[in-house]
């Protein structure tokens, strides 16, 4: 059974407190675990979570801020102390490739699995195309080189039972329809229509830039660091993040279904003040206030 969820590892923004570890995310595509950001303390939060090491395929890397990356290190010696059965691909920014290797090799240990680098550079890219998905990355704008990273499932068909009763087809001839196109003359197209591919983007360290309403733009559900509160604009902007307003009006003026605030300062002790301010910026969809351990499905798919 294909399973499509975002297990939150940790929520803490520059220092981990007493309830929110340092970042960490895992998104369970069907069969594939995608690794986004693991902090120092990934490892433990993994084992807390129910998170194993085979269940990560990709690791994408927003920057080289150490609340985002120090983790590497540990995951990637776990990967290789238990095995993991299949290749693992890495992607992060090209201009911090040296922090990577540094990571991946802060220490000994015995390589025992293929771990791939594939870098991203550039405004847009495509890391990755797979059957189920296409990994899009943007670059977004922080003091150091940042990435978001997206999540785009092929579009497909749903076929209409009362089209193809209409038309006589049942059965085997289906099957046949659907892979041929066309059969006696009635074709797919009459009696399908498009299924709208899921889409999953994740957002850190930035201020608002083109990248953010591009990654955004029409997601299912949107991983997205809202560090300050609004009372602190400035010092958001000063420092290359968004406020909880301002990642409510993203996911509005996107369309977003579910959005998932993260990445929160220690200096806020209300975690319902993220909500009630991305709220105000008129976000009526799903809304999520993301804590350590918390499991948070995609929506179903848009009837």
């Amino acid at each position: 059974m294909s399973v499509r969820e975002l297990v939150v590892l940790g929520t803490a923004s520059q220092v981990p407190t007493r309830h929110r570890n340092h970042n960490g995310y895992l998104l369970r595509w069907d069969g594939e675990g995608i690794l986004f950001d693991p902090g120092e303390g990934t490892q433990r939060q993994m084992l807390r979570a129910g998170v194993a090491a085979h269940d990560i395929n990709r690791i994408c890397v927003t920057h080289f801020h150490g609340d985002h990356s120090l983790g590497l290190a540990g995951v990637i010696q776990r990967i290789n102390l238990d095995r993991v059965p299949h290749p693992v691909t890495a992607h992060y920014p090209l201009s911090g490739e040296h922090f990577f290797e540094r990571l991946r090799y802060a220490t000994a240990y015995r390589e025992s699995v293929q771990l791939v680098q594939q870098p991203v550079a550039g405004d847009r890219a495509v890391p990755a195309t797979t059957a189920s998905y296409t990994l899009e990355a943007r670059r977004l704008s922080h003091p150091v080189e940042s990435y978001g990273y997206r999540i785009v499932e092929p579009d497909g068909r749903r076929i209409l039972p009362a089209l193809l009763a209409e038309r006589g087809i049942r059965g085997p001839d289906v099957g046949r329809l659907m892979r041929e196109g066309e059969l006696n003359g009635v074709t797919l197209d009459e009696v399908s229509e498009i299924r709208r591919g899921q889409r999953f983007a994740f957002v850190m360290d930035t201020r608002l830039c083109a990248g953010v309403t591009e990654l955004a733009d029409g997601c299912d559900m949107l991983v997205i660091e809202s560090t300050f509160l609004d009372g602190d604009l400035q010092l958001a902007d000063d420092h290359g993040h968004l406020t909880a307003g301002q990642a409510g009006a993203v996911a509005r003026d996107a369309g977003v279904r579910h959005l998932v605030l993260t990445h929160f300062s220690q200096r806020y002790s209300d975690p319902e003040e993220f909500e009630r301010q991305a709220r105000a910026a008129g976000f009526e969809g799903e809304l999520t206030v993301a804590a350590d351990l918390v499991r948070v499905p995609l929506p179903k798919r848009t009837p």
